[in-house]
């Protein structure tokens, strides 16, 4: 359980830099952690594991997709 409790903190936490307009390098920073943080919470459940690593693929390839200069995102990490 701590292990989710580390993710939905993270969560907030960039949340807030979000809405504080912190710099997209930053924020990149905070969601390589996140997905750290994400695989150690998928590695300790003992159910639903596929469709969290899933999950968790789909976020490293955002992660290494290089952005997009001078374009607004259509919608941002966080829902």
């Amino acid at each position: 359980m701590d292990e989710a409790r580390a993710v939905l903190a993270r969560l907030e936490r960039i949340e807030a830099l979000e809405r504080a307009g912190t710099p997209a390098g930053a924020l990149l920073d905070e969601v390589r952690a996140l997905l750290a943080e994400a695989e150690a919470w998928v590695r300790a459940e003992p159910r639903g594991t596929e469709a969290a690593s899933d999950a968790i693929e789909r976020c490293r390839e955002a992660v290494d997709r290089p952005a997009s200069r001078g374009k607004s995102p259509s919608r941002t990490l966080i829902a």
